[in-house]
């Protein structure tokens, strides 16, 4: 018997989507034309600078074929700029690239991992949706065109463990009657909070239906008894007037 799957995506599956977003490379060789799922792909002639798939380039970094150009947002200065601006604004999140305009051909909106948000001319202080998982696989398969490697691991761990932290922290809220604004939220990190978030919020949903249920029996034992809350207190009250 097959167990039944967890709702959502897992970061397996996440990971497996981040691998459809652009990422600019330097072919270090002539490579033909390919016809992809997702559109031709234009052959590679160097040094020319090509967008193609991350997993097409990680296989071509294996191959030592080809160099990975880092997206301006994973370098220290710009993981930098976003990790102050994420300590200084402790109730939301760094915002998101903006979203291109929609064409008038009636075509359906673009979204995630078919925006150009990684590539070599990508927003420099912005975090795309994929950006945990793009940025260690990146420096997995291609740290040595990094400057600073390191430097850039310490600043992704730093931005992982911020915004983490925000999450469980806007959660607490929810015992309010609030709400968690997430947007700028990524992939990865909706996923790794996909189970406490829904933990808590089942928890609640418990105690609110117990709460319910305590007021319901509480107020069919006052009718049997003939006692109504809202009568005792008319009569206090008459008799401090006399």
């Amino acid at each position: 018997m097959a167990l039944p799957l967890p709702p959502g995506l897992t970061p397996p599956e996440i990971a497996f989507l981040c691998e459809m977003e652009l990422v600019t490379v330097i072919p270090r060789q002539r490579l033909e034309g390919l016809e992809l799922l997702g559109g031709p792909l234009k052959p590679l002639n160097p040094p020319q600078r090509s967008n193609i798939p991350l997993w097409l380039a990680l296989l071509l970094k294996r191959q030592r074929r080809a160099n990975i150009l880092p997206p301006p947002w994973l370098n220290t200065h710009s993981l930098s700029a976003i990790l102050d601006h994420e300590i200084e604004h402790g109730d939301t999140f760094s915002p998101p690239p903006r979203l291109p305009p929609q064409s008038s051909d009636n075509t359906l909106p673009i979204s995630p991992p078919f925006l150009p948000t990684s590539t070599a001319d990508a927003a420099p202080d912005a975090l795309p949706y994929h950006w945990l998982e793009l940025g260690e696989m990146l420096l997995e398969a291609a740290s040595d065109d990094f400057e600073e490697p390191d430097q850039v691991r310490k600043l992704l761990r730093g931005l992982r463990e911020v915004r983490m932290s925000k999450l469980r922290s806007g959660v607490e809220v929810l015992d309010a009657a609030g709400g968690i604004k997430m947007n700028g939220v990524g992939g990865m990190e909706v996923g790794e909070g996909r189970s406490f978030i829904t933990g808590v919020i089942d928890g609640l949903r418990k105690i609110g239906a117990s709460r319910e249920q305590q007021r319901k029996d509480r107020d069919a034992e006052e009718a049997e008894n003939g006692y109504s809350g809202t009568g005792g207190d008319y009569d206090d009250d008459e008799m401090d007037m006399q």
